[in-house]
């Protein structure tokens, strides 16, 4: 399991990832945050960007934040290798 820390922006113009010069996470989704939907959004979001289970990724902290913590079920050689297209 890899795990990644993003800050994430909802109620966003695009959904986008990117990710900066320090390694920390964007991730830019339409949804709004009301009861939950971001979330939702968000799993549905990175899970068909990294061509993986929406099972496969879970929020570990930061339900109600910004900042979150998550978890997606791939090695970190094969995160890292689908991130590098994301770099800046």
């Amino acid at each position: 399991m890899a795990t990644i820390q993003a800050k994430v922006k909802p109620g966003s113009f695009k959904d986008e990832i990117s990710i900066d010069e320090n390694n920390q996470w964007i991730i830019k989704i339409r949804e709004k945050p009301i009861d939950g939907a971001a979330n939702e959004y968000l799993i549905k979001f990175l899970s068909k960007e990294l061509k993986v289970r929406k099972s496969d990724v879970v929020i570990e902290k930061g339900l109600t934040s910004q900042f979150k913590k998550i978890e997606i079920n791939l090695s970190n050689e094969e995160l890292d290798a689908i991130l590098a297209r994301y770099k800046k």
